[in-house]
């Protein structure tokens, strides 16, 4: 049955660098479209799409007022505060501390919708159109971070730790040398390469050429698409256990472990991964069209008048600790 299908978001797309929401936001519009469903963005100012309408999301109006006529079902990527005249799901991306949430709410990974007393989770897929072909015959020595090197979360001192003690260079996507959020930090290494925040072929000639991903996170990951990405490519990850990343990276994939110590010694063995192997890990489990395929089954439920969680989802305020341990 084909579809009308509204995908709300507050931001514009197509992200221009690096933006992990707007790009699933995008890959996600793109896949219903190859499959022969009708897609509406109403999303952010500034937005443009050659394969979809696309209209100005408006804060100060009532959602309801924005949803076109014939709409068959709503996907949400921020939060509905007023009752729906179609059905809906809200696709929930972070770690919010919201009290409670709506019971047709998807998360990002089972860990995700476990710390928030939930069922329903799809991971979050990646277009390979966006990413070219992997080269796997190539010799890797350098290892790379990818995310937003100012969140303390993200744990960039960590992961350059990791790697001045095991003897490798490090290239850091999402981040500059000199940083002042977050608390002042000056990196003189020579071995540690800055690109700021890049995207497109930039950001993938990094992960074509390196031999591995440093993410030693110290939060609950939600999903992890840096992970995903990086697997693409074929590189091993070498991570905190925290959040979705087990999910994710099996123990023919990285090595997990919240002792910097023990990811050290890993690197420095220098055991040989097979990169054909993680790349199809990902093309097995975290492409947009498994993901899309999820989200189609989830839609046919709440149009059949389903809730997608047996009870309503909440967090637990008081079991919240603001930074994972990392030693």
């Amino acid at each position: 049955m084909k579809l009308n299908i509204l995908i709300v978001f507050d931001k514009p797309i197509p992200v221009l660098k690096y933006g992990g929401i707007q790009r699933i936001v995008w890959w996600l519009g793109k896949e219903l479209v190859s499959q022969g469903h009708n897609v509406t963005f109403l999303v952010g100012e500034g937005s443009s799409c050659p394969f979809a309408d696309v209209k100005v999301y408006n804060r100060e109006v009532s959602l309801v007022d924005q949803i076109p006529e014939g709409t068959d079902v709503v996907h949400s990527y921020i939060p509905i505060q007023e009752p729906l005249p179609v059905p809906y799901l809200i696709h929930m991306e972070s770690n919010t501390k919201a009290a409670s949430y709506d019971k047709n709410t998807v998360f990002v990974s089972g860990n995700h919708a476990k710390r928030h007393h939930a069922e329903c989770f799809v991971y979050n897929g990646l277009d390979p159109d966006d990413y070219g072909k992997p080269d796997f015959s190539k010799k890797k020595n350098h290892l790379h971070f990818l995310g937003k090197a100012a969140w303390r979360v993200k744990n960039i001192k960590g992961a350059i730790h990791v790697a001045q003690k095991a003897g490798r260079h490090l290239h850091v996507l999402g981040g500059s040398r000199v940083n002042f959020h977050m608390g002042f930090r000056f990196t003189i290494d020579p071995k540690m390469h800055f690109y700021g925040m890049i995207g497109g072929e930039a950001k993938n000639k990094v992960m074509n050429d390196s031999g591995g991903l440093l993410f030693p996170v110290i939060w609950h990951e939600p999903f992890g698409i840096a992970i995903t990405e990086s697997m693409y490519f074929g590189c091993p990850v070498f991570a905190t256990p925290y959040g979705a990343i087990p999910e994710i990276v099996d123990e023919e994939s990285g090595c997990l472990s919240n002792i910097s110590a023990e990811l050290i010694d890993h690197i420095k063995e220098n055991r040989s991964y097979d990169p054909q192997r993680i790349h199809e890990r990902v093309m097995d489990v975290f492409t947009v069209k498994q993901m899309t395929d999820s989200f189609l089954k989830l839609y046919e439920k709440v149009m059949n008048g389903e809730s997608l969680n047996k009870e309503i989802p909440y967090y637990d305020m008081d079991t919240h600790e603001k930074f994972l341990p990392f030693d």
